[in-house]
């Protein structure tokens, strides 16, 4: 039986070069991880934040100047709403399932009433945003509870 010595040089010229990038890269990940730095510590004075004025805040990202109390009463007519479902579309398009103090949801589409003085004035994502029909009470923003709640 004869060997081709072409055959056995072509097998140890791939056996090789299998072998040549198997060390190449064990020894990149190897040099990669002991050229790491180690992690400084640097002492970090730490100060108090000043107190925040929530009126000049307001006022600054462009809020009318607001008064804080009308945001606070707001909260109880939030609470009177349930936001069960988004079917988010467009820019002006999309319906929210909503309920009302604790009755069935119903589906209501943006710019229609939800109750008798608030719209639906827009949807995105799991949100729902209400304002007054007079335009009277700031917006109300209605979340879709988490999974599992």
């Amino acid at each position: 039986m004869q060997t081709d010595v072409s055959r056995l040089w072509f097998s140890r010229i791939v056996t090789f070069a299998i072998s040549a990038l198997a060390a190449s890269s064990v020894a990149y990940w190897a040099l990669k991880d002991w050229a790491r730095p180690a992690a400084l510590t640097v002492p970090v004075a730490v100060q108090q934040p000043a107190p925040v004025n929530s009126q000049l805040v307001a006022q600054a990202l462009g809020g009318g100047g607001a008064p804080v109390a009308a945001l606070v009463s707001a909260a109880p007519a939030a609470s009177r709403f349930g936001l069960i479902g988004v079917v988010a579309g467009g820019l002006r398009r999309g319906a929210a399932l909503i309920s009302v103090d604790g009755q069935e949801a119903k589906p209501v589409r943006v710019g229609s009433l939800v109750d008798n003085d608030m719209v639906l004035e827009s949807v995105n994502g799991r949100q729902a945003v209400l304002t007054s029909a007079a335009g009277a009470s700031p917006k109300i923003i209605l979340d879709m509870p988490k999974q599992g709640e």
